[in-house]
C-alpha cells in the first residue's frame, strides 16, 4: 500500500484556464487521476481493522488525502463537482473512527479537509 501511495499516485495541477473546459484532454486526465486516487483511498481504508489503525490513517489520510486529493479539491471550483468529490472521500472514511469523538471535533489528519468542507 505504501509503495502504491508513494509511486503510483499522480494528480497533475494545471492552471485553471487549462481545465475550465471539462472536455479538454488536461481536464479529463486530471479527473481520471483524481478518481483513481479516490479508489486507492477507499481500498486502503478498507484495511482498517485488519492492518494497524495508525498505518491505515497515515497512508490514507496523511499521505493520500492531505498530500494529493486535498490539493485537487482546493483547486476545484465550488459547485456540484466539488461536492461530489467531497462526498466520495467522506464515504470512504470508516465510521468507527468518529464514534468516540466529541461533538464538533474531528481526527487531526482531517482538519484541513474539514476546513475545506466548511468553506
Amino acid at each position: 500500500m505504501k509503495k502504491s501511495v508513494e509511486e503510483d499516485v499522480f494528480i497533475p495541477l494545471y492552471p485553471k484556464s487549462t481545465v475550465e473546459d471539462k472536455s479538454s484532454p488536461h481536464a479529463k486526465f486530471q479527473e481520471r487521476c483524481f478518481w483513481s486516487a479516490v479508489k486507492l483511498l477507499s481500498n486502503i481504508l478498507l484495511w482498517d481493522g485488519i492492518v494497524q489503525e495508525d498505518t491505515v490513517r497515515d497512508l490514507g489520510l496523511s499521505k493520500l488525502l492531505n498530500r494529493y486529493l486535498l490539493l485537487n479539491l482546493l483547486n476545484t471550483p465550488p459547485g456540484p463537482d466539488n461536492i461530489e468529490k467531497c462526498n466520495k472521500v467522506v464515504a470512504c472514511l470508516p465510521q468507527r473512527w468518529f464514534q468516540d469523538l466529541q461533538n464538533g471535533s474531528t481526527l487531526p489528519e482531517l482538519l484541513n479537509f474539514c476546513q475545506h468542507l466548511l468553506r
